[in-house]
Parts: structure tokens; C-alpha cells; sequence
């Protein structure tokens, strides 16, 4: 019996590493698919892709239809990347419809890409609280900024009253019976200045380098996949000291295909990462076994 809706919340309660697969068509037909994922969370990615929010409804829909998942949740949860950059404040603020948008689909989390400001941060953790939850209110958070009417849509994906919905759609850890985990990709030189005030910022639950578009503002036109450079190798070391510090989850692939997927988990694992991404069902089956996980997928 499940104990909560997001299963990423109680796999990292547990201290258990999470291991993700993205979904590459928005459909019923996959997200029925979808639903028996051997992945702990599935990645649907419109940072680059099209913004299309009916697609990721039937998608929901699928995972619903498809489940419960053999871990006993009614869906593999969905962590999404937004099409806006967290360049500051005021670009979070008026793009702040996408994650309306998002969230009123049924999704359980939101990557933001490029959050190179604390004030950005900041406004996108409001723009995904509704205004009656006070944790981190006057303690590095505004009042949320959610509008009602979204909530049906929402609830009927997790399998909850309207009302509930409400009272447990608050990002997690901040809220600890919140169910949505809120996440950055400080992927930039200008975002690798700010990183610890961001890190920081109450809400967010994980965080990651980006080593593709961080390669790419120091100057390196293809350095996603190491060994890497050592100014790159610095700033990955201090995105997860940022995170270590902030008590967040850091999410890092290791994409050095001259080794075994076990070393690759084993570098992954030894350099403490807790999202462990692209290492696929191989990766994930032996780093499952290595922590002793005992939550079926």
C-alpha cells in the first residue's frame, strides 16, 4: 500500500537513490504504457519541445487508465520541464501561466531550466503554492500566488477530493505532507554564481548541473558527456556542494560510455548523487540492488 501519491517524496524519505526515464510521445496510448515504468519518475521534457498541454492531459489520462503501478501508486509521478527560463523574477512572474498550466494537468513536479537568480526561484516556488499555505511565508518566500480552478483536473488524475488536492498540492520538503517536488537546473555560468542563495530558496527539492548548456557558456560547443574540463569539473562539484548545504537531491548523469553501466552507477553513487539519470533499467536494476531497495516499480 502506497503511503503517498508522489513516489519520488517517499523514495527519498527512505534515502533511496531515484532513477528516471523520459516519455517521448505525449499520448493515452503511452501513457497507458507508461504506467508499469521500470523508471521511479518519468521526465517529460517542453523546455525544447512543443508546449502542449492537451497531449500531456491524455498522457495523464493513460498513466491512470494503465495503473496502479506494482508499487501501489495510482501513477508513476511526472516531473516536467517548462519552456521559460528562470533568468530572474520577472520573467518567472509572467510566464508563470505554463506552470499554471502544468499543474492543473495532474503532473507531481517541475523542473526549472536556466534558474539563474534567487528572486527567480523565489517566484517560481510562489507561482506553484496556492496563497493559503503559509510555510516559508516572511522566511525567503512571498505568499503563493496558485489561482483556484485548476484543482478538479488536477484531483481527478491523483485520485483525490478537489479540496485535498489543495491542501497537498505544496512543494515537498517545505511542506512535509506536500506532494509536489519543485526542482532547478543551474546550467549556466550566471546561474553557477548564484547557485548556493538559490539552492536555498525554501520549496525546492533537487537540483541539478546541466553539463550540456553549462559546457556551452564556458565556451565548450559539445562538452555534455565527461571527462571534462576542469572549470566545468569545478562548477559540477560546486552546484553539488550547493545542494549538500541546502539539503537538497543532486541529479547528475555520467554519460562515459568507455565503462560499464555498473562503474558508471558506482561513480554516480560514490559522488553521492541521488537522481541518477540516464543510466536506464540496467543501471537502475543494479543500483536498486546495491541500496537494498525494496519498493517494487
Amino acid at each position: 500500500m502506497a503511503k503517498r501519491i508522489n513516489r519520488v517524496i517517499e523514495l527519498l524519505d527512505q534515502g533511496q537513490p531515484l532513477y528516471n526515464a523520459g516519455a517521448h510521445e505525449l499520448s493515452y496510448e503511452n501513457g497507458k504504457a507508461m504506467a508499469s515504468t521500470w523508471a521511479d519518475y518519468i521526465g517529460v521534457e517542453m523546455e525544447h519541445g512543443p508546449f502542449d498541454m492537451s497531449a500531456l492531459d491524455e498522457f495523464m489520462r493513460g498513466l491512470v487508465d494503465g495503473g496502479p503501478t506494482p508499487s501501489g501508486h495510482r501513477t508513476p509521478p511526472v516531473i516536467m520541464t517548462i519552456p521559460t527560463d528562470g533568468t530572474n523574477e520577472d520573467v518567472v512572474r509572467a510566464n508563470a501561466w505554463m506552470m499554471k498550466q502544468a499543474l492543473a494537468r495532474g503532473i507531481h513536479g517541475i523542473l526549472l531550466c536556466h534558474a539563474e537568480t534567487e528572486g527567480a526561484v523565489q517566484a517560481f516556488v510562489e507561482a506553484c503554492r496556492y496563497p493559503f499555505q503559509t510555510a516559508g511565508v516572511g522566511d525567503g518566500l512571498g505568499v503563493g500566488r496558485r489561482g483556484g480552478g485548476g484543482q478538479r483536473s488536477a484531483a481527478e488524475i491523483w485520485g483525490v477530493a478537489p479540496d485535498e488536492y489543495m491542501k497537498i498540492a505544496d512543494p515537498w520538503p517545505l511542506n512535509p505532507d506536500g506532494e509536489i517536488v519543485l526542482g532547478l537546473k543551474l546550467e549556466n555560468k550566471r546561474a553557477l554564481e548564484n547557485c548556493e542563495a538559490s539552492a536555498a530558496v525554501p520549496g525546492i527539492a533537487f537540483a541539478e548541473w546541466g553539463p550540456g548548456d553549462m559546457g556551452l557558456s564556458f565556451g565548450y560547443a559539445d562538452a555534455h558527456d565527461p571527462p571534462y574540463p576542469d572549470d566545468m569539473e569545478e562548477a559540477r562539484q560546486r552546484v553539488k556542494a550547493a545542494c549538500d548545504a541546502a539539503g537538497l537531491a543532486f541529479l547528475c548523469s555520467w554519460s562515459d560510455y568507455t565503462i560499464s553501466v555498473e562503474a558508471r552507477v558506482n561513480k554516480l553513487m560514490g559522488d553521492g548523487v541521488k537522481i541518477l539519470s540516464g543510466v536506464g533499467e540496467e543501471g537502475a536494476a543494479i543500483g536498486r540492488q546495491i541500496t537494498g531497495r525494496t519498493m517494487p516499480v
